[in-house]
This record gives C-alpha cells, sequence and structure tokens, in this order.
C-alpha cells in the first residue's frame, strides 16, 4: 500500500538554486505592488486573484512555457474573449461559466498560448458584477505590467533567462 501511495507524496520539484527562493518571493512583491500601485493611480480593479497564479509562473518559474509573455496576455486575452462570447451567447445562464472555462482552455491549446491562471477569467466576469469591458482592460493592463516588471527583474543576480529565446 505504501508503495502506491509515494507518488502522491514524493517532491518531484527540484530544489531552488541558492537565493532564487528569495528572489523569487521579492520579484512577486514588485510586481503585485506595481499593479496595486496602477489600481489606486487609476480606479480600476487590477489586484484580481489569477494575478496572484501568474506571479508564481512569472517569478518562480521563469523558463516555464505558461509564464512566457506571448502565454500570460495572449492566454489572458483569449479567456475574456471566450468569456465575452459565452455570455452573449447564453446570457444570465448559470452554466455559461463553465462553457466559457472549456472554450477558453480549448482556445488556448489551439493557439499555444496557455496560461492557467487566465482559466479563471471566465468564472470572474460571468459571476461578478464588473463590467465587462472594465475586467478586460484591467486584465490587460494588469497581466502587461506583470510581464513587464518579470522582464526586468529576472536580469538581475542571479540572473535568469526571461523571456525565453526562440
Amino acid at each position: 500500500m505504501r508503495r502506491h501511495l509515494l507518488p502522491f507524496v514524493t517532491r518531484h520539484e527540484p530544489r531552488a538554486a541558492s537565493g532564487l527562493a528569495l528572489k523569487s518571493g521579492i520579484g512577486a512583491i514588485l510586481g503585485m505592488s506595481l499593479v496595486g500601485g496602477l489600481a489606486t493611480l487609476t480606479g480600476l480593479p487590477l489586484l484580481i486573484a489569477p494575478f496572484g497564479a501568474t506571479a508564481v509562473l512569472l517569478f518562480a518559474v521563469p523558463a516555464s512555457p505558461l509564464a512566457q509573455p506571448m502565454n500570460v496576455v495572449g492566454g489572458y486575452a483569449i479567456a475574456i474573449a471566450a468569456a465575452t462570447a459565452a455570455a452573449i451567447w447564453f446570457p444570465g445562464m448559470w452554466w455559461a461559466a463553465g462553457i466559457a472555462v472549456g472554450l477558453a482552455i480549448a482556445a488556448m491549446l489551439a493557439f499555444r498560448l496557455t496560461h492557467p491562471p487566465a482559466g479563471a477569467i471566465p468564472l470572474l466576469t460571468l459571476t461578478s458584477a464588473m463590467p465587462l469591458e472594465t475586467l478586460a482592460f484591467s486584465t490587460v493592463l494588469g497581466s502587461v505590467s506583470l510581464v513587464a516588471v518579470a522582464a526586468l527583474h529576472h536580469r538581475l543576480p542571479p540572473k535568469q533567462e526571461y523571456p525565453k529565446r526562440p
């Protein structure tokens, strides 16, 4: 029985290089602080929950294909489009959110722009009172801002390649 449980409790993630955990945490603080500051200056709802997960990818695993700039911004744009389509096609229907998440996933995979945190955008769009245009603009501005901070942050020691070169 123990051998069957081993894959569930084994850590598959390699140890982080010395100082990398601290640097990743500082990067997330800087990125989320910038987004929060922009929210205060503009009055836009930029501190949305999916950005916390985006920060994990951008600052902790920047080499991941899921953390690349096109995936981050493109994934969010696709998710907004899927949520908009579902809201138009199925107004007021509780199951529209599930359809929108499925559409977003299928489109992200088809366009090779997968960004898992963006999968939350249809849920946020279809269950909040926030106007769609506000959420769309906030999502694009916030995701671009986080990518910009990550691109600058990873140039600091210990340096990490971000974005990945083709």
